[in-house]
């Protein structure tokens, strides 16, 4: 290798590190966002509001709510399909997300959305 080549190489080969050193896990991004706030008691139902943000942290986490409540929602096992850029489909019944709804993503440009896991109970975080 000519060493014009093998110094780009190392060039390239130092940027692609630090940027993957800056990377945060999912899990440590949520400990970020809750930094502050106090777990309560754990709840079978929350109720939902148009304006209020459900997320994906990882395959079996999801976080609904910003401000002063956000509720962490851990499922029983990682779900199939429940990533970040994915659209999430909550099957709900009567305006709340409660324990046992079903939840299942649709990656972007799908028609047909990821098998089904069940929600577990919801822990609020509050400032």
């Amino acid at each position: 290798m000519r060493r014009g080549n093998s110094r780009a190489l190392l060039i390239l080969t130092a940027a692609l590190g630090s940027c993957a050193q800056q990377m945060e896990s999912p899990q440590a991004g949520l400990a970020r966002e809750l930094a502050g706030y106090t777990p309560g008691e754990a709840r079978t139902c929350i109720p939902t509001s148009s304006n209020t943000n459900l997320r994906v942290i990882d395959g079996a986490t999801l976080a609904y709510g910003y401000g002063r409540t956000i509720y962490v929602n851990r499922l029983a096992s990682a779900c199939p399909a429940l990533e970040p850029t994915n659209t999430l489909i909550v099957d709900a019944q009567g305006g709340q997300y409660c324990r046992g709804d079903r939840v299942r993503g649709l990656e972007p440009g799908g028609i047909i959305p990821g098998p089904s896991c069940n929600l577990q109970d919801w822990v609020p975080y509050r400032r």
